[in-house]
């Protein structure tokens, strides 16, 4: 093989990549819920679709007990996914890494659930 091989290259995570990467650091599963909150109004296009939302609502108020770690973590990939179809990942980039460490939600904090 030569050097030149794309097998040499390492491959840099895409931006999204690297922002579902750092929402994983030191542990943390998701926003607190007035942050996320504001995280989910800065999604463009938000519109009804059913008896919900696109994209699904942040589960915050009633449903953040009730939701395990798992699926609220799974909830934020997919608004950073959102925000990168609809043009705003690097907003939403700037917002999660300005959060201080204490606004971020942490595994271990939440109940254990049987579905975690």
């Amino acid at each position: 093989m030569f050097r030149s091989s794309p097998l040499y290259y390492t491959m840099e995570p895409s931006a999204k990549e690297a922002l579902v990467q750092y929402c994983c650091e030191n542990d943390r599963v998701c926003p607190m819920p007035l942050h996320w909150k504001a995280l989910w109004a800065m999604l463009p296009n938000r519109k009804r679709a059913g008896d919900g939302w696109e994209p699904v609502l942040p589960p915050i108020l009633g449903a953040w007990y009730d939701t395990s770690a798992l699926l609220k973590s799974i909830v934020l990939r997919e608004h950073i996914g959102w925000a990168e179809k609809h043009g705003v990942l690097d907003e939403v980039d700037t917002f999660l890494r300005s959060l201080p460490e204490s606004e971020w939600a942490h595994i271990g904090e939440f109940p254990r659930q049987v579905s975690d």
